[in-house]
């Protein structure tokens, strides 16, 4: 699904991210961690073509990540830490815009598909500034998943959510046994609970690792529990 070989970035002469190699195959789930400041976001956004490459490669299905051919996008959703709601509408009504704005006409089926396995369904009609943090993930992730991509990149999907809010992240996440997802994560709890490798990003190197060899060599400063 992610093939990166060799990339280079930087920042003035600030070298971010130093010859950067990671395989991320088929139905892993891939924490990317590391310390603030280690890199994290020039990654994500060098995996979505925000930054280009200034050296090395990125292939996303085997397609290079590039502005000459755009194709590699169709199998990448993204949900950003923050995502961007309109408040004044309802649930459903946002789900449906966002909809629109892949395709010509939503698909109420999906909408409904997707809000119902994020447990929002019953919500729908509910005005978005009267969601709670933890449903305003949910919705963002809802939205995510109604493309039906195959690769999906999550920049700290749990971040400030109260622990019933991330725990329904979570069930939402683990019960996506046909996506490959790629998550950047400060909690240990969630990459030991739904994680099957770890991405760690230190000084501009990163080391891919299955979750149980990297919680048994790595000091863990930085990640809570």
């Amino acid at each position: 699904m992610i093939k990166v070989t060799n990339l280079n970035q930087s920042f003035g002469k600030k070298n971010v991210l130093d010859s950067i190699n990671l395989d991320i195959n088929s139905n892993e789930i891939c924490a990317l961690v590391g310390r603030n400041g280690a890199g994290k976001s020039t990654f994500i956004n060098s995996l979505l073509g925000l930054l280009p490459v200034k050296q090395g490669e990125i292939l996303i299905n085997g397609i290079a990540v590039n502005k000459k051919n755009e194709d590699w996008k169709r199998s990448i959703a993204y949900l950003p830490e923050k995502f961007m709601l309109y408040p004044m509408l309802t649930g459903l009504e946002n789900m449906t815009f966002f909809a629109e704005a892949v395709s010509k006409a939503a698909n109420l089926e999906r909408i409904e598909q997707v809000l119902r396995s994020v447990s929002l369904w019953d919500d729908r009609a509910v005005q978005v500034k009267q969601y709670s943090k933890g449903m305003l993930q949910r919705l963002g992730l809802a939205i995510t998943l109604y493309q039906d991509s195959n690769l999906l990149i999550l920049d700290e999907p749990t971040s400030g959510i109260d622990p019933l809010g991330r725990k329904e992240i979570l069930e939402v996440l683990g019960s996506l046994n046909d996506k490959t997802i790629l998550l950047s994560s400060h909690h240990l709890d969630e990459i030991k609970q739904i994680c099957t490798h770890v991405a760690y990003l230190d000084n501009g190197r990163m080391e891919k690792y299955t979750v149980e060899d990297f919680l048994q060599t790595h000091d863990l400063g930085g990640i809570s529990s």
